[in-house]
């Protein structure tokens, strides 16, 4: 059988060809003000391009075929008329939220297991934006005309497909930012009304939640040089005071990074992270091959970081430091910081996107 992603001739019915790079968003502290501005929930999932036709494309941010790995997706992407190609994200839904760590276990190298996992865990799509319709490249119309037409053609699809939700008006925007959060949605985009659709270029602007906790300096992993140190291990107690690792932090400069090391090596242990708690992993097919030794620490450095996204317990990206906590004790480090939010779940959020 050949493969949803196998290369075939070009599809005639294409206005162009992929693949393409998606247009992307600066990150920034507040919302753009109001006129001209559209705002839309920003998903927690994989950014992906679909395109209908022959054959049927579904790629990554990065042009990366996706299709092979969401075979239970080319139906839906078969349902789009021929030469149609939406903009959109790749998601997982369990429990009525956004479960990331179940999307990320579908990139698996065996058929047999993408194949399992595509009944068990099966992906749906969140579409936000038109680059192409029935053949027509839209790419130069403004937001908001891509948008009445996107609204129109996803009017005439089931799921998996939904669409997102938008709003000009900032005020509701800036109360989906909270409410919208426990369904998976860590922010809020704004695309301006009247601007094309620019491929790889940051055009449209993105808002994200982030928060700060107390955490322990439980380790450290060194550069290749072996003259400084290249992260800090963060670790936080549970109830039964092991010590578990939720993540790390690079976010220092170059001379920082040189004078923490002969700091930490006074603080070298035997152990620091619990037997039986999270311990930092080790090379996964994630990892590229990165070297991962570490360097356990008596659990004495107590720092605030910042975070912007919690998965399974765990800071899903780097974190931020950002100042060190002598005063603080590290036992007082618990997990119960952790603010997990409640509101709306995933499909009240994409109903009101209909």
């Amino acid at each position: 059988m050949m493969s949803p992603d196998a290369p075939t001739t070009a599809d005639r019915t294409r206005p162009f060809e992929p693949p393409i790079k998606p247009m992307e968003a600066v990150i920034r502290a507040d919302l753009p003000a109001p006129p001209g501005w559209a705002y839309e929930p920003k998903w927690d999932g994989f950014r992906a391009l679909a395109w209908s036709g022959h054959p049927a494309r579904l790629d990554s941010r990065n042009g990366k075929p996706l299709l092979r790995y969401f075979p239970e997706l080319k139906p839906a992407i078969d349902a789009l008329p021929e030469g149609t190609v939406v903009d959109g994200e790749v998601v997982v839904v369990q429990d009525g939220v956004l479960a990331f760590d179940a999307l990320q276990n579908r990139i698996h190298p065996a058929e047999s297991r993408i194949v399992r996992l595509a009944e068990e865990t099966p992906a749906q799509l969140v579409a936000f934006d038109l680059l192409a319709l029935d053949g027509e490249d839209v790419r130069a119309l403004p937001f908001a005309d891509r948008r009445v037409r996107l609204e129109s053609l996803m009017a005439k699809l089931e799921t998996p497909w939904h669409l997102t939700p938008s709003t000009t008006d900032i005020d509701t925007a800036r109360r989906w930012f909270v409410e919208f959060e426990a369904a998976g949605c860590d922010g809020i985009v704004a695309k301006a009304l009247d601007r094309p659709y620019i491929e790889a270029k940051r055009q449209m602007v993105k808002v994200k939640h982030r928060r700060t906790v107390d955490v322990v300096i439980g380790g450290y992993r060194v550069q290749a040089e072996g003259d400084r140190v290249g992260s800090l291990l963060l670790g936080l107690y549970d109830e039964s005071g092991a010590l578990h690792f939720i993540g790390h932090t690079s976010s220092f400069s170059d001379q920082e990074a040189h004078e923490l090391l002969p700091h930490l090596e006074e603080l070298r242990s035997e152990s620091s992270f619990g037997a039986d708690a999270r311990r930092p992993g080790a090379e996964s097919r994630w990892t590229g091959g990165k070297d991962l030794d570490w360097v356990p620490l008596a659990p004495e450095l107590v720092a605030e970081i910042s975070y912007d996204q919690l998965t399974g317990g765990r800071f899903r990206h780097a974190t931020r430091l950002e100042r060190w906590r002598p005063d603080k004790d590290p036992r007082d480090c618990t997990m119960d910081q952790l603010e997990r939010p409640s509101g709306f779940g995933f499909s009240d959020v994409v109903s009101a996107g209909l």
